[in-house]
């Protein structure tokens, strides 16, 4: 079942119902590409990475069930196996697989779990910032990984309850997290997360979503044997491009040395004023090194 509510279509895979974010347009004959977002991101964070690499794959991006314009999964399933389900069914369901797979952060733990189970469906892997087990996270992202703590997640409710945060002060909040620079955010972006905040701020379950994916992060960061995220990425049979942000303050860069030795066939780029979303930071510096990816690939 396909339909078009506004500018996003949704999709209907198993356990869950899917938003597509608009189109970049593409010259026809171009590879696929798919673009999957962040813990509490969404399709629109990929839109300038996929207008600088228009002319290279058609691209789509999509909303993990629960965030964006996705309606939660209908098992509750939020885990990060939950969420490589319903990538996997959107790709069969759209066959638009082999692609070019493309991940930031929780994106990017599911993306490589997803190539790992089917190297049938990626052509060539890009994660930028990806969630891979570090352990221990870095002290600034100890406030994402409380999220997981059972109990914390109320007692962020009543704190702004209590102190009234309005959408501004919490957009705020959240783009010096990913950021490495807010200053340099274009205005219409920055609009355009506040009027996100506020419009999730309605949502009966954007929290728990929040909270379910963050729960699942923590409990695939401690998966064994064949599970584990770090022997899966051994398992990646595509060519993978990764990069980090030296002022990422989620994902340090320096798990960029244990990544580069995971993959079998990986390079690296290292953005020095970059933070924990490179390609809305730096748009044009990943498409170069996305390109060079490509003629390999």
């Amino acid at each position: 079942m396909q339909s078009e509510p506004g500018p996003h279509r949704t999709v209907e895979v198993p356990g869950a119902v899917l938003a597509v974010g608009p189109r970049v347009p593409a010259a026809d004959g171009l590879p696929p590409a798919l673009f999957v977002h962040g813990l509490g991101g969404s399709a629109d964070n990929w839109s300038d990475l996929m207008a600088e690499l228009a002319d290279e794959v058609s691209g789509e991006a999509i909303d993990l069930p629960g965030f964006g314009w996705s309606a939660p999964p209908q098992d509750g399933n939020l885990t990060l196996s939950g969420h490589v389900r319903a990538v996997i069914g959107y790709l069969e369901k759209t066959a638009r697989g082999p692609v070019h797979l493309f991940g930031n952060s929780l994106g990017g733990a599911v993306s490589v779990r997803l190539a790992a189970l089917r190297p049938d469906l990626v052509r060539s892997l890009t994660l930028i910032s990806p969630a891979l087990p570090e352990l221990p996270p870095q002290l600034s992202a100890w406030p994402t990984a409380a999220l997981a703590v059972p109990g914390v997640p109320a007692l962020l409710r009543r704190r702004a309850a209590t102190h009234g945060k309005n959408a501004e002060q919490a957009t705020d909040e959240l783009l010096r997290l990913v950021y490495a620079d807010v200053d340099g955010i274009p205005a219409d972006r920055r609009d355009r997360a506040v009027a996100e905040y506020r419009r999730r701020l309605g949502l009966p379950y954007a929290l728990q979503a929040s909270i379910g994916s963050a729960r699942g992060i923590v409990s695939a960061y401690t998966e064994r044997g064949e599970q584990a995220l770090w022997r899966q990425a051994a398992h990646v049979k595509a060519p993978v491009l990764l990069v980090y942000g030296m002022k990422d303050k989620l994902v340090s860069y320096r798990s960029a040395k244990r990544a580069c030795e995971a993959f079998p066939d990986a390079r690296l780029l290292v953005l020095p004023d970059s933070g924990h979303v490179a390609m809305m930071e730096h748009p044009g510096q990943v498409a170069r090194a996305v390109r060079e990816l490509l003629a390999e690939a």
